[in-house]
This record gives C-alpha cells, structure tokens and sequence, in this order.
C-alpha cells in the first residue's frame, strides 16, 4: 500500500449546480476528473485529516469504481472513517439520515438523481454538510475556486474494498465501515409513523403499486412496505437497482413512469400508487383514477402530518420552492402556519429547517420532505400518505376532492422544452428579463398583466441574498407564469415554464387542467416567444 502524489492541472467546467456537479458519465471517467473534483472538495472543507464521512450512491453505473476512488483518497487525505453504504449504495434521504445519526463532517453523494444513468448517460457527485444537507452556496463556490487550481492530488495505490461485507476494516489507518444501507433509516420511519395504522390498512385488503424504477429505493420500499407494514408479495415492482435504470428514466412523473399511471386509470387499479427517482428523493402519488401533483400532494401533507404521530404536535411551519404552487399557502393561512417561499434547489431550506421555522418543505419537482433529515424524501412522502389514508379511511381520489372543497384548487403544469441551446435560450430570458417592467397593464391571449418581476430571495436566518431566481409574470385573476432554466441536466439548456391558476368555484374543482389553464399557457408562450424564439411548437415534457 503506497500514497501516490499525482500531478494534475484544472479541468474547465467543474463548477457545482443546485444538486452538486452533474455530467456525462464518460467525462467522470476521464483521466484526472473525479480526483480533481475530490481533491477540491477536500480543500474547500479544510481537508479531511481526522475527519469522519458519509459514502453511498444510487448505484448507476460508474457508482462502485468512483466511491472506490474516492475511499482511497480519503484514506490518503488521513480520514479517520468513512461509513459506507453496503455495495456503495445509500438512497440521498438515507444518507442524509446517516450524517445526521452519526454526527459525521458530512458526506458524498454520488448520483445524478432523476438523470438516466449508463456509460454514456449522467453521473454526479455531491457534498453535504454536517447537518445533512446539500452543500450551500458558499460551500460550492468554494469548490468550483479549488477546481480552477488544482495541481495534484494524493490517492493510495491498493487493492479494492469488498463493499459487500458488512462491519469495519481499514485501509492505511482509515476506518472503513461498511453498513446495511436500509437499517438505520428503517428505523427512522418506524419512530414517524403508526406502523400499526398502515399494516391495519394492507390487512384490510389495500392493494399497492410501488415502482422503484430499477433505482436505488427497491431494497428500502422492499424492506418496509412488504416486509415489515405488510404490503401484498410484488407491491414493490422494478425493486432490484441496476446501474443503467434497467434502461429507462428513472424520473417519477406521469411521463416516465407512464405504466403506472395507465395502470391506476385501468380496471386493476391499485388502491394506491407511487413511484420513486434514482436517488430516493422523489415522488409521484397516485391513486386509482388520479395523479397527484407535487405541489397538491405538499398541501395535502400539511394539511393532514398531524395524523401521524411524528408530526402530532402540529408543523412550525411550511416553505415551498418558488415556482411550486400555492397550494400549501392555502393551508398555512388557514391555520395560522408561517410560510416561506424560497428558490429552487433544496439547500434553500436547510436555514429554515435547522432554525426550527418550518417543518415541512416541497418543491413541485416531486421532492416533498420534512425535518427528520435535510434532504426531500420520496418513500417518507408514500409512507406519510399512507398513514394519512389509514387515519381517514378516504380513497386518495376523495381526499383530493376534500381538500379542494376546503381550500380550493391550485391548477398547474410545468412545461419543459429541452436539450435547447444555451446561449439561445439565455438570450430569451435575458430579452424578457429586460421587458418585464413594461409587461404590467398589458394583455396576452386575453389575460392583462399585473405585475411582473425577477425573484430574489433573503434567508431570513441569516440574510444572505439569492439572486435571478425566476422571471414571474401575474395576471389578474390570480394566475401565474414563471421561467427558469433548469440546472439539472447534462445535455444543452432546459427551459420551464410553471403555470397556474387558482380555482374554488365547486362546480370547476375537477375541470380539466388543460381546460383551465389554456389561456394562461398561451399568455406565457407568446410573452416569451418560445415558438418564434425556439421553433417548439409544444414543450418535449408535461408534467
């Protein structure tokens, strides 16, 4: 066993996004890319001498050579101990937990998240704090400034790690312990929820659909839902993580998971369904004859948490990503809740969930979660669901439609035009960007305009300013349309567009989305120019 100082230069485009640094596989793979990468996260942290760290990934390919690499770094850079998930897997919610549970000095995440995953699809990688949760954004700046002088990096020359055998060994004098990648999260379910209440609910009959998409959640949804509440042999489908998703995509909403909304709009429909991403952070609810939206389904869990015994004292309060709906606004006012609304990218709600002012937090981009860790968690959501449904006795159809009798009904869709060039799709938002102070008092597809601007937000915990957070545009009557560019993928620039519109009239409560929302979709293309700017003549994605 010999430490290795190898010479190196920076790499262009190492900078960290809302989710750590996500690229192609192939670049991961190239000579140097990881270690930089590593190399400057270790300096950005002050190094990793003495220090204890959380390992896993979601098991896409690339997942067991990469965490083997940065193991021997680690030992390299004098970790005291790194614990690491069995076969290098954690689900993010899981090694949020892990940080957490153990008081480590943080943790690396390697995944791509709702991205597909093969040689050459995406790989990522991902720091989070000692709180849990994903490195802010003082933290990743200063990554990307280590990343642009990096001139060489330490790494033992050794034997692979059996990753597959539980219990501690070492390599140098570093700790590596190897540990069940479900236990400890099991653990932390069973002290939220009534278990109870949910195997009463499968004994009687419930039937369940969960796909786990080939992803990194099938041993978790196994080893809770089946194994330990109940749930019928095979609820749990595509269980088995694999490191190309088994071919597909692994993103939980009506168009990637499509067989399982044909299935819950079918005859043998499940009572219930659900669906989960690559990492284990998201979500899609459903139930027979319906699909639950991200923003409806953070409502209905703020509105019903106190059913669970986790959450019986009542929430501190709630947050919601920006261009999520208001629905959870909705509820917080009616009982008498703060609400935060803050920007896309999870790391926005660590403050407020360390500072004890929220406790429930979501974004429409099926990421729902609380604070028992700091990361969004997809089975936490199926789990809280289901204790919901095992108090009330409601199917979740009629738990939707209660709802919105309660607090009316937030319509929404996000359109997503994808793979578009970047600089194109800049310049766009850069144009409207500049017209927004005009736009007020104008009409569009016969929607008028009051008010428009660009979010920025203020933490209130410790005032620090996000900037060009989203072009908001409002129209009278409540609706609402919001652009970003998303920076989740890989490949070229992604362009969403959020749209909604508020409805309470009973008779228009289960209207068609596309119905309602007609006019403010084509108010929000033409204020863009997306067809004229882009040539799409509809969006690649609806969700």
């Amino acid at each position: 066993m010999e430490k290795l100082t190898i010479q190196t230069h920076p790499i262009a485009g190492q900078k960290p996004g809302t989710s750590g640094l996500r690229k192609k596989t192939r670049e991961f793979m190239s000579p140097h890319y990881l270690e930089n990468f590593i190399q400057a996260l270790w300096a950005a942290i002050g190094g990793v001498a003495g220090k204890t760290l959380v390992l896993g990934g979601d098991g896409r390919y690339f997942n067991d050579r990469a965490a083997q690499v940065i193991l021997r770094m680690a030992a390299a850079g004098g970790a005291a101990k790194v614990i690491v998930g069995q076969n290098a897997l954690l689900s993010t919610p899981a090694a949020s937990n892990l940080i957490r549970q153990r008081k480590t000095d943080g943790g690396i995440i390697l995944s791509a998240s709702h991205n597909p995953g093969g040689p050459d699809a995406d790989f990522g990688v991902k720091f989070n704090t000692p709180n849990g949760g994903p490195a802010p954004e003082e933290v990743t700046a200063r990554i990307h400034q280590e990343t642009q002088r990096v001139t060489s990096y330490s790494i033992l020359e050794t034997r692979d790690i059996d990753l597959s055998r539980l219990g501690a060994t070492r390599l140098g004098r570093t700790v590596i312990e190897i540990v069940d990648p479900v236990a400890d999260y099991a653990a932390l379910m069973a002290r939220l929820f009534d278990f109870d209440a949910i195997r009463r609910l499968f004994s009687g009959g419930f039937t369940l659909r969960y796909d786990a998409m080939h992803a990194v959640t099938g041993p978790y949804a196994k080893a809770i839902l089946e194994d330990t509440l109940g749930a019928a042999p095979g609820s749990v489908i595509n269980a088995e993580p694999q490191p190309d998703f088994g071919g597909g995509h692994p993103d939980p909403n009506p168009i990637r998971a499509k067989p399982l909304v044909d299935l819950v709009m079918g005859p043998d429909a499940p009572d219930f369904a659900a669906a989960s991403d690559g990492d284990g952070d998201r979500n899609m609810i459903l139930g027979r004859g319906i699909v639950v939206t991200p923003s409806d389904s953070l409502a209905v869990l703020a509105a019903n948490a106190h059913l669970a015994p986790g959450y019986k004292g009542g929430l501190a309060g709630v947050a919601r990503s920006m261009p999520t709906s208001r629905a959870v606004d909705r509820v917080a006012a009616a009982r008498g809740m703060d609400a935060y609304e803050t920007p896309t990218g999870w790391k926005f709600f660590g403050n407020l969930l360390d500072a004890g002012r929220v406790t429930l937090c979501g974004e429409e981009s099926a990421g729902t979660g609380s604070d028992h860790v700091r990361e969004k968690d997809g089975l936490w959501a199926v789990l809280l669901w289901l204790n919901i449904l095992g108090e009330t006795g409601l199917s979740v159809a009629d738990t939707m439609r209660a709802h919105w009798r309660a607090f009316g009904r937030d319509f929404y869709t996000r359109h997503d035009y994808e793979a578009l060039d970047k600089a194109l799709a800049e310049e766009m938002l850069d144009d409207l960007r500049a017209r927004l102070p005009a736009l007020a008092g104008q009409s569009f597809a016969g929607r008028r305009v009051t008010s428009a601007d660009e979010f920025a937000y203020v933490d209130p915990v410790d005032g620090s300013r996000a900037e060009r957070q989203g072009l908001r545009v409002h129209f009278e009557g409540g609706a609402r349309a919001v652009y970003r560019l998303s920076g989740t993928g890989t490949e070229g620039a992604t362009l969403r567009v959020y749209l909604e519109d508020h409805v309470d009239a009973p008779d228009r409560l289960e209207a068609p989305v596309a119905e309602v929302l007609a006019d403010v979709i084509a108010a929000a293309g033409e204020i863009a120019g997306i067809a004229a700017r882009t040539g799409r003549r509809a969006p690649d994605v609806k969700t």
